[in-house]
C-alpha cells in the first residue's frame, strides 16, 4: 500500500488538491455495461488491469509510479487522448490546477513544458493571474457538483509562449477540462441561500465574497485536469495589428515599426521577415519616406539612387497597372530584369511580396515584405497579406495626415501669414529692431504694432440648429450601431453559451434605452470604446469559429466606416452639410473680398465654426501711401450688406441638395466709432486694444444669441438679415442702404425695428431686420 499523501495547497490557490485516477477508473468501470461491444470488451480488460494494480487506486502522491506503470496509464488515458489525433493534439493531464504534467501529447510537451514536465511561464500572464483564473474555475466546479448550480463557462485563456524552433512566440487558447475532477467535502457543507447563490453567480470577480461564503478548507479537489490548447496565433496577431495600426504616430517611430514587424514574423512563422512601408505622395507622383531619420522602405529607396536601374521603375509600373500584389517566390528564378535581380539580391532578399495600399479609390502607399529565404513568401502567403493590407492603408493615411498637420503647424509658428494690407508695418518694425541690434542694443525687442482709428465691420453666417442636428446625428448613429451589434450578439447566443454574450446584450439594451431618451456628453466615446475593445474582437472570433454567424457579422461590418471604425451615416451627412454650407459661404466671401480689396485695401479675416464669421478693419493707419476717406467705409458697409444678401440666397438655394436640410442666418454688427487693433505676438493675431474698445468684442461674441424684447424670439432667423446697432444715426445710414436694395428687388419691403433683451454685461442694443427676396 502507498502511504496516504498530504493534499497539496498552493500559497495562492486556496484549495487542497489531490491527484487520483479514480474518476477515470470510474469512467472505464461504467463502460463495462456499454451496449457497444468493443467499448465493453476494452472496459473489462482495463478493469482487470486496474484490479491487479493496487497503486493506481486511491490517491497518488508519487508521480514516478505513473511513469513506472506506463502501460496501464497509456491504456487508461485512451479515454482522454484519442490515438488517431495523439500526435497532432496539444493536450496534457495535470494534478488538479497544478503546473506539473504527468501525461501529455508530444505537441503539448513541445509547446508548453520544460525539461521537468512543468508548465512554462507564459510571456503574457503571470502565475498569480493564472491562479486567480483557476480559483474561479474551481469555485464554478464546486457550485456545480456540490450545490447543483450550473454557471456559464468561463472563456478560454490565452497563453503566449516562445517557439524555440523558429525563435518566435505563438498564441494558444487554453481550455481547462475538469471532467475527471471530483469535489470532496471536509466537515459540514456550507449552507447557501438562493439569494446568496444568485449573488455569487452575478459577481464572479468578487473573490472576497466567494472566500467568505465558501471557505476553501471545506473542499478538496480530487482527480486531474485536462489542458487542451488550440493555436490562435493568426487571430490574435491580426487583432493586435488592428489596434496597433489605429494608434497615432505608429508608423513614425522606429521602435513601433519593429514591434509590428515582429508580429508579422510571428504571423508568418518566419523569424527573418523584413517589413517595409512607403507612403505615396499624390502631388509628387512618387513614393516617399515617413521622415529623414526613419526609412521604412527597403526597396523604394533604391528609386532615389542615381545608379538604380530602370528595372525598379518597371516593377512598380507593373504593380500600378495590375493593382494586384506582386509575389516573387525566388528572386534567382523570377522573370525580372537581370540588373534588377542583382540589386534585390544585394539587399539580401530572396523572396518578396509587394502590395499597394488602397484607400477608397486612391493609393496611399506600398507594403513590402521580404525574406532572405527562397519560398518563405509565396502565393499562399497572400491570404494573410490581404487581411492586414487595409489596416496598413488606414495607418499610412492617418500618419500622412498627421505629418501634414505638423508641417502646417511649423509653417504657422515660424512664418505667420501677414495680411498684405499691413505687411509694410511689420517690415518697418523688423527694420527698426535690426537697426537697434546693430547699434549695440542687445536687449531690444520688437516694437508694438498698433493701428489706431480703424473702423470695424463684423458679420456672421450661422448654421441654425447645428448643435441639435449634430447631437441627433450622433444619437442616431449610436443607436443603429448598438442595434447592429445587438443582432450579432442575439444570433451568437443561439450557437454559443458564453456568459460574456449575456453581459454584452445587457450593455447594448441598457444603452439603447438611455440613448432613446437623449445623448449625454461622453456617450459617443464610451460606447464606441466598449464596442471596439469588447464586442468587435469577439465578433472576429465568432466569425472565424462559427460559420453560421458569418452573414450577420458581415452585415454588421458592411455598415461600419472602414476608416473610422464606427457607424458613420448621420454624422457624415451632418458634416457634409456643414462643410458644403461653410465652403459655399467662405469661397464666396473670399471671392468678393478680393474685389473689395481693389476698391480700398483693408484687413480681412474669417473663421469657420458652425458657420462663418468675418471681421474687417479699414482706415488710414492700415495703408502706407494711400489716402483714406469715409466714402470708402460707406462703400464697404454697402458691399458687406450686398454680400450677406447673396449669401442668404445662395445657402437657401443650396438647401434642397443638402444631406441634412439645414438653414443659415445672417447677422451684421454696426459700430460707427473707430477703434485700435494691436498685434498680439504671443497669439500671433490682432485684437482690439483699449478698455473702451473691449466692449465691442464683448458685443460681437454675444449677439448671436440675442432675443427680441417682449417675445423671446431669436433675433437671427433664416431668410432674414439682422443688423444690430446702439445709436440711431447708425440705423439711419443702413436704412438708406436697405431702401436702395429694396428698390433693386433684393429685399422685401417690410423692415422690423426691434429692441433686444439685455445680454450679459450689454444692454440697450437695437436691431433692424429685413427679409431677403429668395
Amino acid at each position: 500500500m502507498l502511504k496516504e499523501p498530504t493534499p497539496a495547497v498552493s500559497p495562492t490557490f486556496p484549495f487542497r488538491t489531490t491527484l487520483s485516477l479514480e474518476p477515470l477508473i470510474a469512467y472505464w468501470r461504467a463502460g463495462e455495461d456499454s451496449q457497444n461491444a468493443g467499448i465493453a470488451l476494452l472496459s473489462r480488460s482495463v478493469g482487470q488491469e486496474v484490479a491487479a494494480a493496487e497503486w493506481a487506486r486511491g490517491t497518488i502522491s508519487d508521480l514516478t509510479m505513473l511513469e513506472c506503470n506506463c502501460d496501464l496509464v497509456e491504456t487508461l488515458m485512451l479515454a482522454v487522448f484519442p490515438p488517431a489525433s495523439f500526435n497532432t493534439d496539444i493536450a496534457g493531464a495535470i494534478p488538479p490546477f497544478q503546473r506539473h504534467s504527468f501525461y501529455h501529447t508530444p505537441r503539448f510537451a513541445q509547446v508548453l513544458l520544460n525539461a521537468a514536465n512543468t508548465i512554462k511561464q507564459p510571456l503574457n500572464i503571470d502565475m498569480r493571474q493564472l491562479e486567480v483564473y483557476t480559483t474561479r474555475m474551481a469555485y464554478q466546479l464546486i457550485l456545480e457538483k456540490v450545490y447543483g448550480v450550473q454557471l456559464p463557462l468561463q472563456g478560454s485563456i490565452i497563453f503566449t509562449v516562445p517557439d524555440y524552433s523558429i525563435g518566435l512566440y505563438r498564441h494558444y487558447s487554453v481550455e481547462f477540462n475538469s471532467t475527471f475532477l471530483e469535489v470532496q467535502l471536509h466537515g459540514e457543507k456550507p449552507e447557501l441561500t438562493a439569494e446568496q447563490l444568485d449573488f455569487l453567480s452575478r459577481n464572479p470577480q468578487r473573490s472576497e465574497l466567494w472566500l467568505e461564503l465558501l471557505p476553501p478548507e471545506h473542499f478538496e479537489l480530487v482527480g486531474f485536469n485536462i489542458l487542451h490548447l488550440v493555436d490562435v496565433t493568426e487571430q490574435e496577431i491580426l487583432s493586435e495589428l488592428k489596434y496597433d495600426l489605429l494608434e497615432r504616430d505608429v508608423l513614425q517611430a522606429s521602435d513601433r515599426l519593429e514591434q509590428i514587424q515582429e508580429k508579422l514574423r510571428v504571423l508568418f512563422g518566419k523569424p527573418f521577415l523584413q517589413l517595409g512601408i512607403a507612403a505615396y505622395d499624390e502631388k509628387k507622383r512618387a513614393f516617399v519616406d515617413f521622415g529623414r531619420k526613419i526609412n521604412h522602405s527597403f526597396l523604394t529607396k533604391q528609386l532615389h539612387n542615381p545608379d538604380a536601374s530602370s528595372g525598379f521603375r518597371q516593377i512598380y509600373s507593373q504593380l500600378w497597372q495590375h493593382r494586384q500584389p506582386l509575389v516573387i517566390e525566388d528572386v534567382e528564378k523570377a522573370d525580372i530584369p537581370e540588373d534588377l535581380r542583382q540589386q534585390i539580391l544585394s539587399l539580401g532578399i530572396r523572396s518578396a511580396i509587394l502590395a499597394l495600399l488602397p484607400y477608397g479609390d486612391d493609393t496611399v502607399g506600398l507594403l513590402e515584405l521580404g525574406s532572405p529565404n527562397v519560398g518563405d513568401l509565396n502565393e499562399f502567403s497572400l491570404e494573410n497579406v490581404n487581411q492586414f493590407v487595409p489596416l496598413f492603408a488606414v495607418a499610412v493615411k492617418r500618419n500622412a495626415e498627421d505629418i501634414q498637420t505638423r508641417v502646417q503647424a511649423i509653417i504657422k509658428e515660424k512664418f505667420t501669414a501677414i495680411h498684405p494690407t499691413m505687411e509694410w508695418r511689420f517690415t518697418d518694425a523688423a527694420q527698426n529692431l535690426l537697426q537697434k541690434l546693430e547699434d549695440g542694443n542687445r536687449q531690444a525687442e520688437m516694437e508694438d504694432i498698433v493701428f489706431h482709428d480703424v473702423y470695424p465691420l463684423h458679420g456672421s453666417s450661422d448654421i441654425r440648429g447645428s448643435s441639435v442636428a449634430r447631437n441627433e446625428a450622433i444619437q442616431g448613429d449610436l443607436i443603429e450601431h448598438l442595434t447592429l451589434a445587438g443582432k450579432v450578439l442575439k444570433k451568437a447566443s443561439e450557437f454559443q453559451q458564453l456568459p460574456i454574450l449575456d453581459e454584452l446584450k445587457f450593455y447594448v439594451n441598457k444603452n439603447l434605452r438611455r440613448l432613446r431618451q437623449g445623448i449625454l456628453t461622453g456617450d459617443e466615446v464610451s460606447i464606441f470604446e466598449s464596442i471596439r475593445t469588447e464586442m468587435e474582437p469577439l465578433f472576429e472570433y465568432l466569425g472565424q469559429n462559427t460559420p453560421e454567424l458569418q452573414p450577420v457579422i458581415r452585415q454588421y461590418w458592411s455598415n461600419i466606416d472602414p476608416e473610422l471604425g464606427i457607424l458613420y451615416k448621420r454624422r457624415k451627412a451632418f458634416e457634409e452639410t456643414t462643410t458644403l454650407l461653410n465652403d459655399a459661404v467662405s469661397s464666396y466671401l473670399d471671392e468678393e473680398d478680393a474685389k473689395a480689396q481693389a476698391m480700398f485695401p483693408h484687413y480681412f479675416q474669417r473663421f469657420k465654426t458652425d458657420g462663418v464669421e468675418h471681421n474687417i478693419y479699414v482706415g488710414a493707419a492700415l495703408v502706407e501711401d494711400k489716402p483714406f476717406d469715409l466714402v470708402f467705409l460707406k462703400n464697404l458697409r454697402l458691399w458687406q450688406l450686398l454680400v450677406m444678401v447673396e449669401i442668404t440666397r445662395r445657402t437657401a438655394a443650396l438647401r434642397p441638395t443638402l444631406p441634412v436640410p439645414l438653414e443659415t442666418t445672417q447677422l451684421i454688427l454696426i459700430h460707427s466709432q473707430p477703434l485700435s487693433i494691436r498685434f498680439r505676438q504671443d497669439e500671433r493675431q490682432f485684437d482690439v486694444d483699449g478698455a473702451y474698445n473691449i466692449r465691442y468684442e464683448i458685443i460681437k461674441k454675444r449677439i448671436d444669441k440675442a432675443t427680441v424684447q417682449g417675445t423671446g424670439e431669436r433675433l437671427t432667423q433664416p431668410g432674414l438679415i439682422a443688423l444690430v446697432y446702439s445709436q440711431q444715426r447708425e440705423a439711419d445710414e443702413y436704412l438708406e442702404y436697405i431702401d436702395y436694395l429694396q428698390d433693386r428687388g433684393l429685399l422685401e419691403p417690410e423692415i422690423e425695428e426691434l429692441e433686444l433683451e439685455e445680454l450679459q454685461g450689454v444692454k440697450g442694443l437695437l436691431a433692424l431686420r429685413v427679409k431677403v427676396k429668395l
